[in-house]
């Protein structure tokens, strides 16, 4: 892996945690997201249609990608309002991949590796030290947080066969377009614009450019280093928001929510790169 690779995945990692924190510091984290998800649509619009090359058998797919993205942000904005970022983050990014593998094993017929079964036990261990070993759990977050890695795995295992009928760019920009319809007309038809209006600001604009953003240099560092290198540095995102939590948000990160989250960066990258 070359080292601008390697700095345009780390970049990519850092930009996803930076947005999702911006989103978790918002009083309104619900009406925030879908005014994120709407700035981003339109912003990157010109590029979608610019790169065009869309086959129209991807539309299932959008489809379908598309219902559990709009499932994804809910569960997300409702996770950061009830939970801390640097609990809600680590288990849902962590635990994604592992259901990814899982379905692939199970469902699919998929082999693994001992180097896989050794990081789907890393994930779980170092998920464990993140809830925390003894003291209240907090059912809730963790709930949604597991529910929220189910959301990723789904939409990963759809999007793996749609972005075969289409451009990177144009495919996500077909993909969020309806989730942004619905989340601000979800406001609008409820006679809650004015939680749409509170939450319209720097923050939720720079979290737009943020998720478009990620997801450019992820692509950018894919045509340069191998698909399995760029997940496992991508997944680095998971120490950056415990961090950005501890630094920015005041959250009560303590060395053993640290080394977990630690665990589940080295237990996604021995399942990606296996």
């Amino acid at each position: 892996m070359s080292a601008t690779a390697f700095a345009l995945a780390l970049g990519a990692a850092f930009l996803h945690a930076l947005w999702n924190l911006l989103l978790a510091r918002e009083e309104d984290p619900e009406p925030a997201t879908a005014i994120a998800i709407c700035a981003s649509v339109v912003v990157f619009a010109p590029v979608a249609v610019a790169v065009g090359d869309v086959d129209s058998r991807v539309w299932p797919y959008l489809v379908a990608t598309s219902a559990l993205q709009l499932t994804y942000f809910a569960l997300l904005a409702s996770a950061y309002r009830y939970a801390e970022l640097s609990f809600v983050y680590p288990v849902a990014r962590g635990l994604a991949p592992v259901l990814v593998l899982l379905v692939g094993v199970v469902v699919l017929g998929a082999g693994a590796s001992a180097a896989q079964a050794i990081g789907v036990c890393a994930v779980g261990l170092g998920v464990l030290l993140v809830r925390g070993i003894g003291g209240e759990r907090d059912v809730t977050g963790g709930a949604l947080a597991l529910a929220i890695a189910a959301t990723i795995a789904g939409y990963t295992l759809v999007d793996k066969q749609g972005i075969e009928h289409a451009a990177a760019i144009p495919y996500l920009e077909l993909v969020l377009l309806p989730v942004a319809v619905v989340g601000v007309l979800s406001y609008v038809l409820a006679g809650q614009r004015e939680r749409l209006r509170a939450e319209f600001g720097p923050a939720t604009v720079g979290a737009s450019l943020g998720v478009f953003g990620a997801y450019a240099l992820v692509l950018a560092a894919l045509a340069l280093a191998p698909a399995a290198a760029v997940a496992a540095v991508r997944e680095s995102s998971i120490l950056f928001a415990v961090v950005l939590g501890a630094l920015v948000l005041r959250e009560p990160v303590g060395r053993t929510r640290v080394a977990g989250a630690a665990l589940v960066v080295v237990g996604v990258a021995l399942v990606a790169l296996s």
